[in-house]
């Protein structure tokens, strides 16, 4: 679990001590790590009964040529490119902004698969 609250430490340098604990709303969540795989995927509960879908192995993309304005279902190749970590594309991990290779050529991730349980991505 991640913190996303306050720092530990002062301007200073020196260790902040905490009056209380975490909160049920400060706890984050570890990352879906989205893979190139058969489909699965997982409901979340997020806060006030919401739900959020994460993409844990995805085969498909939708994608987006916006000169003809189509959208097809193709089948995911390989991560390519991404610019939220260099280790992602070794371990094929799908994130927005990530470049993947399809069927029908480079396309970018424009969807956040860790939330909301689809990849929706644009033709380069």
């Amino acid at each position: 679990m991640q913190w996303h609250g306050r720092s530990v430490r002062k301007e200073t340098g020196g260790r902040i001590r905490f009056a209380r604990s975490k909160r049920r709303s400060e706890v984050g969540n570890s990352p879906a790590d989205s893979h190139i795989g058969e489909d699965r995927t997982k409901i979340i509960r997020t806060l006030g009964a919401n739900q959020k879908i994460r993409v844990l192995r995805a085969q498909y993309a939708n994608v987006a040529n916006q000169k003809s304005g189509e959208i097809r279902r193709v089948a995911i190749e390989t991560v390519d490119k991404n610019t939220a970590n260099p280790n992602f594309v070794r371990r094929n991990l799908l994130t927005k902004g990530a470049i993947i290779k399809t069927e029908i050529g480079d396309a970018r991730i424009v969807s956040r698969p860790g939330q909301d349980g689809v990849i929706n991505a644009v033709l380069i």
